[in-house]
């Protein structure tokens, strides 16, 4: 018997998945104003409340309350929430090092990649991903789906390329029942993303999935980073994305790390590559760049390659991946990386 590897997805509904998107969007909104905008800014949803809160260094002016409502609605949610901010000056403590172009924060990053899908991801990442994309896909464009509603989950277990287990769980209205919750889901989107198989299907194992997003659950920035990474399946510093402009290296660095491993398969190096660095806040260079290419016995030449070719200083990292864009909403569901047009995944000749 081979290894068993799970990882999970959820759709933009789900409650930390709102924070992420209502944090990404104002970063969004304040790039927009002045791309030299510091930024980093949490949300925390519960029923009938929405509470923003940060710090913004910026020319531009926002009207976040506004563009909670926004991002809120947009997402498939029509009651009215009431909605705080308390968004305040970064410290200038921090700022005495990141003004002279040094790391927002101290912290370990992580990036990978695989050979074993066309998105260098694990196999039940991309799949888990393209489950909770379909079922937002469904909701708001299948007419046999229009019980859907926002809030949702899946799960995948792979065996080596076998799947063992696919779990989809969405919120619906109370008028449908979970057989053809199950028939629908299995014919219109578990087939035609999985394909045939001997794979087990679980479709709202509880029964019951009526009430969803702050009806049913809090939800905060930052509470899905294996969602938006690697699934859990390689390691992950702790810092979350949403939010946080490119100074913070939790994010622009992680960016950078799934750069590199990505090219270093796309170029045949390996099969399989993890990228670690580790900075200092308010020094430029990182304390640690470390590859690990899983047994090829080329991890020293290579890292040899990449220290000589790429700059992972904070400011090297936003010119080189042009972080300053206003492009970080999108990034908010279904995962980071795997994604065309970005930056971090586009591959180049090393």
């Amino acid at each position: 018997m081979g290894k068993l590897l799970t990882a999970e997805s959820v759709t933009a509904g789900h409650p930390d998945k709102i924070c992420d998107q209502i944090s990404d969007a104002i970063l969004d909104a304040y790039l927009t104003e002045d791309k030299f905008s510091r930024v980093a800014v949490e949300a925390f949803g519960s029923k009938g409340l929405i509470v923003v809160g940060g710090e913004v260094t910026s020319k531009g002016k926002v009207n976040v309350q506004d563009l909670v409502r926004k991002v809120y609605r947009g997402i498939g949610y029509d009651d009215q929430p009431k909605i705080i901010v308390n968004i305040n000056q970064q410290s200038p403590d921090i700022a005495l090092g990141v003004n002279t172009g040094g790391a927002g924060d101290q912290g370990i990053m992580y990036g990978y990649a695989s050979d074993e899908t066309a998105e260098f991801l694990p196999l039940p990442v991309v799949f888990a991903h393209s489950l909770t994309k379909g079922l937002e896909s469904l909701r708001r464009k299948h007419p046999y789906f229009k019980w859907l509603k926002p809030d949702g989950k899946s799960q995948v277990t792979t065996e080596g390329a076998k799947v063992k287990t696919v779990l989809v769980s969405c919120q619906h209205d109370e008028k449908i029942s979970l057989s053809e919750i199950r028939d629908l889901l299995t014919k219109h989107l578990i087939k035609p993303i999985i394909g045939s198989g001997d794979y087990q299907i679980l479709a709202n194992p509880t029964g019951r999935f009526v009430q969803g997003g702050f009806a049913a659950d809090t939800g905060l920035t930052g509470r899905k980073i294996m969602v938006d990474t690697y699934g859990g399946l390689i390691p992950h510093g702790g810092g979350a994305f949403s939010g946080k402009d490119a100074t913070k290296v939790d994010r622009s660095a992680a960016y950078m790390c799934r750069f590199v491993a990505k090219n270093v398969v796309a170029n045949g190096y390996a099969k399989k590559c993890l990228v670690s660095v580790a900075y200092a806040i308010g020094k430029k260079e990182p304390l640690m760049i470390e590859m690990d290419t899983f047994g090829t016995g080329r991890d020293g030449a290579i890292k040899k390659l990449i220290q000589k070719k790429f700059d992972f200083s904070p400011l090297g990292i936003i010119e080189f991946l042009d972080l300053r864009r206003p492009i970080f909403q999108q990034t908010a569901t279904y995962g980071h990386f795997g994604k065309p047009g970005m930056s971090w995944e586009r591959i180049i000749t090393l």
